[in-house]
C-alpha cells in the first residue's frame, strides 16, 4: 500500500507541470497583462520610463516559455512567489483562506450527503415508481442547473426579497455560510442521489438480501446495513469527488456570495492578470485534489473486506518473496 501510495503522488507532479502550463499559456494568449492592471489602478499616469521598468520587472519582455520555466524551477525549489498584485506571498494568502472553502465545502457535503444517501435508497426501493421518476427527474434538472444562476435565486428569495440572510461575505458568522453551504449542497446532493441509487439498485434483489429476510433479518437492517453495506463503493467515490470538486471549483459560489476563500481568490486574481497568484492556487488546488482522491481510494479497504483482503495477500506475497 505504500508503494501505491508513493506511486500516485508522484504523479501529482506531471499533473502540476500540465495544468500550470496551459493556465500559463492561456493567460498569456489574453489580452492584457499584470502592467496594465497596475497602470489602470495607478492614481497617478505613469511615464513609458516606467512602464517600460515594469516590463523588465515582470519579465514580459522576454519570451513566455523562459517566463514559465523560471517559474517552475522556483516552485520546484518550493517557492510559490510572491502576488503580482497584491504583493502578499502566495502561501501565507491561500492558507489564510483555505480554512474558509474547508469549511463552506465540508458544511455543503454533510448537507447534501444526510439529505442525498436517504433519498437514493428510497428511490431505489421503489423503483419504476411514480415518486422514482419524480426524484429521477429532478436530479437531471439539478445536474443541469448552472451553480451560479442557483446561488443568484436563493440570493434573490433568501436576501433581497425576505431580508433573512445576509447577500455575501463572512462577516455574520454562521448566517453568512448558510446561503453558500446550501447551494453547494443542492448540486452535490443531485449527483449523490443519482449514485445511491444506481448503486442500491445492483444489490436490493441479490440472492443474500433475500437469505437474510427469509432468515428473519428486520427489513430496515437488510437494506441499511447488509445492501447500504456493499453499496459504499460508488457512493464514496461520488462523495469524495464532490467533495474535491467542491474545493478546486469553488470559484462560482464564493464570487456568487463574495465569501472569502480560495476560489474567490483565484477569480480575482484571473481578472487581475496576476498570473502568480493564479497558478499558486492552481498548483496547490491541484496537490489537493489529488490527495482527496488519493484518501477516497484508501478509504475503499476500510468499507470493502474485499479490497482489504487484496491488500493483505499483497503485503503476505511480498514477505514470502
Amino acid at each position: 500500500m505504500i508503494r501505491y501510495v508513493i506511486k500516485r503522488l508522484l504523479l501529482v507532479i506531471p499533473v502540476i507541470i500540465c495544468a500550470t502550463f496551459i493556465v500559463y499559456f492561456l493567460m498569456d494568449l489574453a489580452p492584457g497583462n499584470v502592467v496594465e492592471s497596475i497602470v489602470n489602478s495607478s492614481s497617478e499616469p505613469l511615464s513609458q520610463e516606467q512602464i517600460d521598468a515594469l516590463m523588465r520587472q515582470y519579465d514580459l519582455d522576454k519570451p513566455m516559455l523562459y517566463r514559465y520555466g523560471k517559474y517552475i524551477a522556483n516552485l520546484f525549489r518550493g517557492n510559490l512567489g510572491v502576488g503580482d498584485i497584491t504583493k502578499i506571498d502566495v502561501w501565507e494568502s491561500y492558507i489564510q483562506k483555505l480554512p474558509n472553502t474547508l469549511l463552506l465545502s465540508l458544511t455543503s457535503l454533510v448537507i447534501g450527503a444526510s439529505c442525498a444517501i436517504p433519498l437514493g435508497i428510497f428511490a431505489a426501493k421503489r423503483a419504476g415508481s411514480l415518486i422514482d421518476n419524480g426524484i429521477t427527474l429532478l436530479t437531471l434538472v439539478g445536474i443541469s442547473m448552472p451553480a451560479f444562476w442557483l446561488g443568484l435565486l436563493l440570493l434573490q428569495l433568501f436576501s433581497l426579497r425576505l431580508g433573512w440572510l445576509p447577500a455575501g461575505g463572512n462577516r455574520d458568522g454562521i448566517r453568512s455560510l448558510i446561503l453558500p453551504s446550501i447551494s453547494g449542497a443542492l448540486m452535490l446532493m443531485m449527483s449523490v442521489t443519482r449514485a445511491t441509487r444506481s448503486s442500491m439498485l445492483d444489490h436490493l434483489h441479490a440472492d443474500y438480501l433475500r437469505t437474510a429476510r427469509a432468515k428473519g433479518v428486520p427489513e430496515n437492517v437488510v437494506i441499511n446495513k447488509h445492501a447500504l453495506g456493499n453499496a459504499w463503493i460508488p457512493i464514496l467515490t461520488t462523495l469524495g469527488g464532490s467533495l474535491a470538486g467542491a474545493v478546486s471549483g469553488s470559484a462560482i459560489v464564493e464570487t456568487v456570495f463574495s465569501y472569502p476563500g480560495i476560489g474567490r481568490m483565484s477569480a480575482d486574481a484571473v481578472r487581475a492578470r496576476d498570473i502568480t497568484t493564479s497558478l499558486g492556487c492552481i498548483t496547490l488546488t491541484t496537490i489537493f485534489y489529488v490527495v482527496m482522491l488519493l484518501v477516497v481510494d484508501l478509504l475503499y479497504a476500510f468499507v470493502d473486506p474485499r479490497i482489504r483482503a487484496q491488500y493483505v495477500r499483497a503485503k503476505k506475497r511480498k514477505s514470502a518473496a
